[in-house]
């Protein structure tokens, strides 16, 4: 008997172990969560029939990890974009302000990485630049894993940092920026319409680690999109081709996201949606001094433990912008 056809159909047979993959996880984190409510009625029934004080404790965790648990499936059923199942691609720039914006734009990538690895999230970098005495002026990565670009969505934006500068001779406060921009990794085949006339392709020689014959030969890619002037690049594949092919899958997704945003744009005016104006895409500021402080300008999120966020506990802003995200998008209030 001949196997079906569906199972000759690479592309599909990967999407549909994928999806049993994700149901499967889905249906043990409910079981985990049905053991953790049980867990906790055995624990009050014990201390009302005993009287014993020493047990609170031990509910108030058992409280948190069912708390947690719940909030973790709650998110998830908040993800519903096209892609957002995806892994993703995350691109960070220094903006101007020379070694201090490079440095600060060291800390984000380790604070997404800290991140992703707490998630169980696997990091692999695409493409980075050093900066010219300290930190990064651009680094591309891959977070790999179920629902990663649904969650660092929420990150595209720019990001602002205030502190005393270890750069700063005068010990004065500086302000900082870095970009970043998230897409999600698609690996099917968009249907994106890319002329080669439209394209510039550059060769360049790769900085990273990436096989024996790294700096010896071009073998990065950098692609500029000339009519929208979106540029991608690439160079931790094992040769130029396919370092083509990654970064063209990046160009298509990017392209995709901006049609995206275009009918989006569209729908809000014929809506007649007010936007804000003064922060322009500014989505957060990182406050170190004279006092801790990281806020997010959308949702009005907030925690006075930078130190916290910079190790990579993020999940109070991803939360709170998916939270927002789903109501709409509303404007901020007044007191924020």
């Amino acid at each position: 008997m001949e196997a079906p056809d569906f199972w000759d159909n690479t592309e599909v047979s990967q999407a549909k172990m994928k999806e049993l993959k994700s149901l499967k996880d889905d249906v043990e984190t409910y079981g985990r969560l049905s053991g953790q409510f049980e867990d906790i009625e055995t624990l009050l029934e014990m201390g009302y029939e005993e009287n014993d004080a020493s047990l609170i404790p031990e509910i108030e965790e058992a409280l948190q990890e069912f708390e947690d648990t719940f909030e973790a499936i709650r998110m998830k059923t908040l993800l519903s974009g096209e892609y957002d199942g995806e892994s993703a691609i995350v691109s960070l720039h220094a903006g101007a302000g020379g070694t201090e914006s490079c440095d600060w734009n060291a800390m984000l990538y380790r604070m997404y990485k800290r991140w992703a690895e707490d998630k169980g999230y696997g990091v692999e970098v695409l493409d980075s630049l050093d900066g010219d005495e300290a930190g990064i002026k651009s680094i591309t990565f891959e977070v790999r894993g179920e629902n990663a670009y649904g969650y660092l969505k929420s990150e595209k934006g720019v990001h602002r940092l205030v502190r005393i500068s270890p750069f700063n001779a005068a010990g004065k406060r500086q302000t900082s920026f870095a970009s970043c921009d998230v897409m999600p990794d698609i690996e099917k085949d968009l249907d994106i319409e890319v002329k080669e006339d439209e394209l510039r392709i550059d060769t360049y020689r790769s900085s990273g680690a990436g096989g024996q014959h790294i700096n010896k030969t071009s073998s990065a890619i950098r692609i500029t999109h000339l009519p929208t002037g979106i540029v991608v690049q690439c160079q931790n594949e094992r040769s130029q081709h396919m370092n083509k092919d990654k970064a063209m899958q990046m160009l298509k997704a990017k392209l995709y996201l901006l049609k995206q945003e275009e009918n989006e744009k569209k729908e809000a005016e014929i809506r007649g949606e007010v936007t804000e104006i003064g922060w322009g895409n500014q989505i957060r500021s990182y406050v170190m001094q004279p006092y801790t402080m990281v806020k997010d300008h959308r949702t009005n999120a907030e925690t006075g433990n930078v130190d916290s966020v910079m190790d990579g506990k993020l999940d109070l802003f991803i939360n709170a912008y998916l939270k927002w995200k789903s109501l709409g998008s509303p404007r901020q209030n007044a007191e924020g």
